[in-house]
């Protein structure tokens, strides 16, 4: 439901813990492959690129306002990533890492079309991620109307919702991805969170949202 990414997070319960558990090997996982790629294992580039490559789609289809550039975005950045594995020391999470990484593709993709003349100035980075969401699986309808409930969020705050409700990034490591301090990021994300709890308390119940960017 989207009410479960919207609600404030109540006291852990013991499935949590084990998704936690579970969530937190998994990233200890992939920071093994990217340090084990860093050596030259061939397979290890292999998992952490088919490990990430969902989130960092998701990631710069947030980001974008291009929807045909998702796909090259998400490309750029393990290009980007593979190159620099050599300075990977493992002192962080391979995601955030590679989430960093990806935010810096997208803002230098803005900066190399500023000086490019505009087709465009209708913002469509919505149907981007919609490319990226799972179809015909249960929720799916939810998640759309999820995609038109953020896209009434200020740039910031929903790229710190995404980050830890989405991709479920730890704020610290969120704050790393996004280049500013722990605090911003959870004011962003509190505030984005209740202005969701409020857009979904609006919306009639047996309508999906269409809210505008």
């Amino acid at each position: 439901m989207i009410t479960s990414a919207v609600k404030a997070p109540q006291a852990p319960q013991a499935p949590h813990v084990s998704h936690t558990s579970q969530a937190a090997a998994l990233d200890e996982s992939i920071t093994a492959w990217a340090l084990a790629a860093r050596a030259g294992d061939a397979d290890a580039v292999e998992r952490f690129v088919r490990a990430l490559h969902r989130d960092v789609l998701r990631y710069v289809s947030y980001l974008c306002a291009d929807p045909q550039a998702a796909d090259d975005l998400a490309q750029d950045t393990f290009l980007r990533a593979l190159g620099s594995l050599h300075r990977f020391e493992g002192r962080s999470s391979a995601r955030s890492w590679l989430l960093s990484i990806a935010r810096r593709a997208v803002i230098d993709s803005y900066r190399y079309a500023a000086t490019r003349p505009r087709l465009s100035d209708v913002p469509d980075w919505q149907l981007a991620a919609e490319r990226c969401q799972p179809r015909d699986l249960p929720g799916f309808d939810d998640g759309v109307v999820l995609l038109d409930l953020l896209a009434s969020l200020p740039a910031e705050r929903r790229e710190a919702f995404v980050l830890t409700q989405l991709a479920g990034l730890p704020y610290a490591e969120a704050a790393e991805a996004s280049g500013c301090p722990v605090g911003t990021v959870r004011s962003r994300v509190a505030r984005a969170r209740a202005t969701l709890a409020d857009l979904l308390e609006e919306e009639p119940a047996d309508e999906p949202a269409t809210l505008a960017a």
